[in-house]
């Protein structure tokens, strides 16, 4: 900070100390006429130290932002002549921009990016993308100021290289247009007149040029990609969708609504993931599990306390009953009715519009289609363990076959997946031992939240191992018992023995069996596949979605891109619509629940967000003493002083509901005096969300004013 004092005076006093020179004065357009001739004359007797007085004054007026580079531009051709003059004010405009670009970057990036950290972070993406055609096309256009140019850019993240380079090529032709005015000055009666509204004109032209360059390249590009397929005359279908999970059943759902001829190609199960074997039996069986538990602690509500007798073939009976009533949503019949063409079979990529489907009974359909969704979704990641194929493993796909309790179930993996399972099976009566490689689970919640999660599955008697990296599965060819082998903690290896291994270390994208090979859509196997922003994989009319890309693996973030995929993919050429996932909510179903928006603390100082927290203990809530569940928080980021959201993390029962309430607001750009400011039911938890905001009110109550108040009403009682 006390560097950056230092600059600013030393900016300060330099500008003051020109001013008062008058050296602004000297920058002037009847001075320079006035002062050519001795100026050349200088020029003849000492043609090396006026160049290199001049360069030096150039370099300083346009490193300090100063008016008069246009003058000196002028004056480089009316004292050097066109060559020299342009090779001087090249160099010298160039290194003075950087300089000035620098300078912004030191004083301001950081105040700029903590106060508009979001505006900032869509700037930077379009700089990564296209920053250097943009500054390009900037450059060549003389009427967006030169000095605005090198302070905006100082506050992004392009690289100096990038911006020197873009710079030097950027004004090659207003320099020589100035320069060679420069050599007619006695022409010229004001610098105006080197601009005519024609050249100017020109000058527009020339700075989108490079910008519809880039779409012309791109859109060669585009057909260079598919120069190698031969492009069928018509087509069967509009849209054609692979995979029926969540994001495959909204696109196919949307065009249909669109009275676009769709088809839906499901080889396995209609709905996905997130009805066979996640969201909804995961869910379900999370709801069996807190009843097993609330008769455990039937004593808090003055009910003798009861150990339930699980019957958990019956538990697991309800769960597939839960999914049978969900399935009509889902189901083929349903979508036929909606207008959608719906295959069950295993669609194979041969073009980029055309797909082989594979029936059951063996014969192949090749249906040709304008655009492609690829919504094939994700599948358990497993982890490269010696010894893990000599073992029935579970995963989050099977593991709803099972019909017998594990007596002794080894959850590997801290994420969402892994904490959500650990409690219910707990719960159910299994003692679950949670193993975790990092420091606490959940590590993408601050530690505040995954700590209250670890201490709730602690006191549950879940038996969490933190600081354990995976080393091998090991079975006991006597007795048939199998461990994991780990490196515990202090670094020792230590074997831990199981009934059953559960596996919940991440998911991975479902990318083989669908011809993406074929197409080159995979470069990078470890990636997957990529996307622009508007979710577009290497050939134009063929899009993805879900899972399979990420990145977040959620339902409704699957959803969302669906939306984007299939609008874009329908009607692009009128109007394309990039994926935004700003805010974006998730939620984690454990007891307490875990639910977030937007930025968390850990993210905020990350990124260099200033920030300040507002926290509110549900512990203090009359509907969750109410409800015995008096335990949570609530826990808003604001920009200091402000009431704008930044993000919101919420921790207790119900969380997935009520964050909905912060979403809304931070979506529509409602600060917490707007909800405050909103009635809510009592006794609700969603009374938490305006006794949140009331928080922060409170610490930003006007002290002054209240004093002046409290003086008033003193007055009033005399």
């Amino acid at each position: 900070m006390s560097k950056k004092i230092g600059l600013l005076l030393i900016l300060l006093a330099s500008g003051l100390v020109i001013w008062q020179l008058g050296w602004l004065e000297v920058l002037s357009f009847d001075n320079l006429k006035r002062q050519q001739n001795e100026l050349i004359a200088l020029r003849d007797a000492r043609p090396v130290l006026l160049s290199l007085v001049y360069f030096l004054i150039y370099v300083g007026v346009t490193a300090l932002s100063l008016p008069g580079a246009a003058i000196m531009t002028l004056a480089g051709g009316a004292v050097f002549g066109l060559g020299w003059g342009f090779l001087l004010v090249s160099f010298a405009s160039t290194l003075g921009a950087t300089l000035a670009m620098l300078v912004s970057r030191f004083l301001l990036h950081d105040w700029v990016r903590q106060r508009f950290s979001r505006q900032m972070q869509k700037l930077d993406s379009g700089i990564q993308r296209e920053g250097a055609f943009y500054l390009f096309a900037l450059r060549l256009v003389p009427a967006v100021p030169f000095f605005v140019l090198n302070l905006a850019m100082g506050l992004t993240q392009m690289k100096v290289w990038t911006f020197w380079w873009v710079s030097q090529l950027g004004m090659i032709a207003g320099t020589l247009v100035y320069v060679n005015a420069g050599t007619q000055l006695a022409q010229i009666s004001a610098p105006g007149d080197v601009l005519s509204p024609g050249l100017l004109g020109a000058f527009v032209l020339l700075g989108i040029f490079p910008i519809v360059a880039k779409r012309v390249l791109t859109i060669i590009k585009n057909r260079k990609s598919m120069a190698v397929w031969t492009k069928p005359r018509q087509f069967d279908t509009n849209l054609l969708v692979i995979g029926a999970g969540s994001g495959g059943l909204v696109a196919a759902y949307i065009a249909a609504a669109v009275k676009a001829r769709v088809i839906l190609v499901e080889k396995h199960q209609m709905g996905g993931d997130c009805l066979n074997t996640g969201c909804v039996p995961s869910k379900a069986l999370i709801r069996t599990a807190r009843l097993a538990q609330e008769m455990r602690e039937a004593e808090r509500f003055g009910i003798t306390p009861h150990t339930p007798d699980i019957d958990f073939k019956a538990v697991m009976q309800r769960v597939h009953k839960v999914i049978e009533t969900i399935e009509p949503h889902d189901s083929v019949e349903r979508f036929q009715g909606l207008g959608v063409d719906v295959r069950q079979g295993t669609a194979t990529l041969v073009s980029p519009w055309e797909v082989d489907i594979r029936y059951p009974d063996g014969k192949v359909e090749r249906v040709s289609s304008r655009a492609i969704i690829l919504a094939t979704g994700a599948e358990p990641l497993l982890p490269d363990l010696a010894g893990l194929a000599d073992i029935d493993y579970l995963t989050s796909e099977n593991l709803w076959s099972l019909d017998t309790l594990p007596q002794r179930l080894l959850v590997l993996g801290g994420g969402p997946i892994g904490c959500e399972l650990s409690q219910a099976f707990q719960r159910l009566g299994s003692q679950v031992i949670q193993v975790e490689r990092g420091e606490r689970i959940m590590p993408r919640e601050d530690a505040d939240a995954s700590e209250a999660v670890m201490m709730k599955l602690r006191s549950e008697g879940v038996d969490l191992r933190l600081n354990h990296q995976a080393l091998a599965v090991e079975t006991d060819a006597q007795t048939g018992q199998s461990y994991l082998l780990v490196k515990n903690a202090t670094g020792d290896e230590e074997r831990i023995g199981f009934d059953r291994l559960l596996l919940a270390v991440g998911r991975k994208p479902r990318l083989h069996g669908y011809g993406l090979e074929t197409l080159g859509l995979l470069p990078d196997q470890a990636k997957g596949i990529d996307t622009n922003s508007y979710l577009q994989t290497l050939y134009p009319n063929i899009y993805a979605c879900g899972d399979l890309i990420g990145p977040y693996q959620f339902t409704h973030a699957a959803s969302h891109q669906a939306w984007h995929a299939t609008v874009n993919a329908l009607f692009g050429e009128f109007k394309r619509f990039p994926v935004d996932y700003t805010y974006l909510p998730w939620a984690t179903f454990t007891d307490p629940e875990v639910a977030r928006v937007g930025l968390n603390e850990q993210d905020a100082k990350a990124q260099g967000v200033a920030y300040e927290v507002t926290h509110y203990a549900l512990d203090d809530l009359d509907r969750a003493i109410a409800d015995s569940q008096a335990y949570g928080f609530i826990k808003v980021l604001t920009p200091p002083g402000k009431d704008k959201i930044l993000g919101v993390t919420l921790v207790g029962p119900h969380a997935g509901d009520l964050i909905a309430e912060f979403v809304l607001a931070m979506k529509h750009g409602l600060g917490l005096n707007k909800l405050l400011g909103t009635i809510h039911i009592y006794p609700t938890l969603t009374e938490g969300n305006k006794f949140a905001a009331g928080n922060w009110k409170k610490a930003h109550a006007p002290q002054r004013v209240l004093a002046w108040l409290q003086r008033y009403h003193v007055w009033r009682r005399r």
